[in-house]
């Protein structure tokens, strides 16, 4: 353990938001930060089917995805309090955000589309963005879920510049601020 303060975490988060904003990276920190167990919805929802996302909705279609996304997500907030990233169209179902709102809390990472674009431009791991113009395609699903994003319970501002260490640490302090989640010891 560091010399840092120690906290005890009360609810589980979700990270929520774009593919690319870090709720996997900063997820893992954020839980080892807080020696709280880690999940990555999208991991869970793998194994279970014993089949990659990509081969989910190729073979079953996104409507099928999203009701075990959503099966997995209740499952992963029933359990002890931890640290749980989210496939970027998680919190878009209104069950899903009912669900995170009544057992967990929800954390927008909301990273800017350039950070986004930089970010997943690469990786052909994204089934969302296999199209002729992935970065309009990503634009357009940046324009349409920030809305909804926008109703997690806390937000956080995801810097260009920002090492994974400083973003987790955004997240801590921010979450610090609410003892209801996260209490300082």
């Amino acid at each position: 353990m560091s010399d840092g303060p120690q906290y005890q975490l009360k609810r589980t988060v979700v990270l929520v938001g774009m593919m690319g904003s870090g709720k996997t990276a900063v997820g893992r920190a954020l839980a080892q930060q807080l020696n709280v167990p880690f999940v990555d919805s999208d991991a869970a929802i793998e194994q279970a089917a014993a089949s990659s996302i990509a081969d989910i909705f190729a073979r079953d279609g996104e409507a099928f995805f999203r009701k075990r996304e959503a099966e997995v997500l209740r499952r992963l907030l029933s359990g002890p309090p931890g640290i749980v990233s989210t496939g970027g169209g998680a919190f878009l179902a209104e069950a899903n955000r009912d669900v995170i709102e009544q057992m967990g809390m929800a954390v927008w990472l909301d990273a800017d589309l350039e950070i986004l674009w930089e970010r997943v431009r690469h990786k052909d791991t994204r089934p969302l963005l296999r199209t002729a113009d992935p970065k309009a395609t990503l634009a357009k699903l940046f324009k349409d879920r920030n809305p909804t994003y926008s109703l997690a319970g806390l937000k956080i501002t995801v810097d260009a510049g920002a090492s994974i260490a400083q973003t987790t640490q955004s997240v801590v302090d921010t979450l610090a601020t609410r003892p209801d989640i996260l209490e300082t010891l």
